[in-house]
């Protein structure tokens, strides 16, 4: 299922281009997490994230995806990834994965992020712990990449960081294993795939300048999911909730740059041990 070609790294000139997209997908998540409440749809959502991206002088990659016309995936409550922004509207406590990308000059950024709606105090307490173990584990994922390793220690790192999380919350979290990661670049899918679970095989050895998107997706039961008439939205079979969380990285010579990070990941890479590693 994943192969074992050896992987492409990007110049610093390309890794630049880079980080603009995925600054401006950062930036337009930072925007969208300011206006998710009781009451907005997950369409007007989905028009403030497509007016900012095309203001900025982006292209919703998103909807370069033949059949897929919007600029975000609004996932919610026991929906997993792949939401189809529409007329819903957000109630108090609910839990909204919001997954974005935009294409700049060629190049591109994918990330997402959970939160609930009307914020912590309306939220229940284990859909807290679940996004937060999930957030955690992506970060997880993160750290363990470096020049020389093997790319599937994300998997590894991914799986650890949730064991270890159920076992502090008392929670069942489950790994969805039927949705990965990917390589990003001129493409905003590309090859390698990339396990957000611990996997047989080690996988490719990681080089300088490889870019990838990392994206842990978590539930509060199951790992079983199925795919809704629309042919697009994922959802948990046993309707627990779930967490998706996404960054898209470069690695480094000398450490990891965060590309959708707005600080470039540096305080959180930082506060793992790992080295923080931006083209100034």
């Amino acid at each position: 299922m994943f192969g074992r070609r050896r992987l492409q790294g990007r110049t610093d000139e390309q890794l630049l281009l880079m980080r603009e997209a995925g600054l401006l997908v950062g930036r337009t998540l930072a925007l969208l997490s300011d206006h998710i409440r009781p009451g907005i749809t997950t369409l007007e959502l989905d028009r403030l994230a497509e007016d900012f991206i095309r203001s900025h002088g982006g292209v919703p990659n998103f909807q370069l995806v033949p059949g897929y016309h919007h600029t975000l995936c609004t996932s919610v409550n026991e929906e997993v990834v792949q939401g189809i922004p529409g007329g819903r509207v957000l109630e108090a406590g609910d839990v909204v994965s919001i997954d974005c990308g935009a294409e700049v000059k060629g190049w591109n950024g994918d990330a997402a992020f959970t939160a609930v709606v009307g914020g912590p105090e309306a939220a229940r307490p284990e859909d807290l712990d679940l996004i937060a173990a999930t957030e955690e584990s992506l970060y997880a994922g993160i750290a363990a990449m470096q020049v020389g390793g093997r790319l599937y220690a994300v998997g590894d790192a991914v799986e650890g960081a949730i064991g270890d999380a159920a076992a502090r919350d008392g929670h069942t979290y489950g790994v969805v294993d039927e949705y990965v990661g990917h390589g990003i670049g001129q493409q905003m899918h590309m090859d390698p795939q990339i396990p957000n679970y611990a996997v047989r095989e080690t996988g490719p050895k990681l080089v300088d300048g490889f870019t990838g998107a990392i994206e842990p997706m978590v539930t509060l039961g199951t790992t079983q999911t199925r795919v809704l008439d629309d042919d697009w939205t994922v959802v948990t079979t046993d309707g627990s909730r779930a967490a998706h969380w996404e960054h898209s990285v470069a690695v480094r010579a000398d450490g990891l740059w965060i590309l959708t990070a707005i600080d470039g990941g540096q305080a959180a890479l930082e506060a793992r041990g790992a080295a923080y590693a931006p083209i100034s």
